[in-house]
């Protein structure tokens, strides 16, 4: 019987999870299997259930993981000594940098969340809507500050984040900029665009 095949430290579960993100993205989660996933990562469907219980965790693992990794880097910002401003940059290129470098995990998690269920589906929920509030206040702060121009701080982040969601295109692009051009342009537009 085929094993899953790994790099040095990585696990068979971290394995599964890539292969899964990639597959979810290809097809959605809801019509992806275990039989398709199984003939991604090359074995019978049945020995994937020695290292996961069901499709349903996958995505729990894969929507969880991206959210903590996104409210580790909030935590870190918020308690650094720089500016608002400095802040929402610090925020922005992490942001970017994801969707780069780990687009189908974070594509996931932003697009098929909706699929989880209870109570993972109103944790999550809260997760989102609280992490984006944190980010609001940290535009709020450099309102207050004289750094940005006054505006919706609500409004500011979905418009923000909904830009960085567009990297999406920039993936199936054919001709495209590299990562840290984009990354730079995106910077350079958002982060100007709130400048006062």
């Amino acid at each position: 019987m085929a094993r899953i095949r790994t790099a040095k430290d990585v696990s068979r579960k971290e394995v599964i999870l890539k292969a899964a993100a990639s597959l979810f993205h290809e097809k959605g989660y809801k019509a992806a299997s275990m039989r398709d996933l199984a003939e991604l990562v090359g074995v019978e469907a049945a020995s994937l259930y020695n290292h996961i219980r069901s499709k349903t965790e996958l995505l729990h693992d894969i929507c969880f993981n991206v959210a903590n990794v996104f409210w580790e880097h909030l935590n870190k910002v918020e308690m650094s000594d720089a500016r608002p401003i400095e802040k929402l940059e610090t925020l922005l290129r992490f942001h970017i940098q994801q969707m780069i470098n780990n687009f189908q995990e974070v594509y996931i998690s932003d697009r098929e969340w909706r699929y989880l269920t209870d109570p993972y589906l109103s944790n999550y929920q809260n997760q989102r809507r609280t992490y984006r509030k944190r980010f609001a206040a940290i535009i709020e702060q450099g309102i207050e500050s004289g750094e940005i121009n006054s505006i919706d701080a609500s409004t500011a982040v979905l418009i923000v984040l909904h830009a960085v969601s567009g990297i999406e295109s920039w993936h199936r692009s054919k001709i495209k900029v590299s990562g840290e051009e984009l990354e730079e342009n995106m910077i350079t537009i958002l982060i100007d665009g709130l400048k006062k």
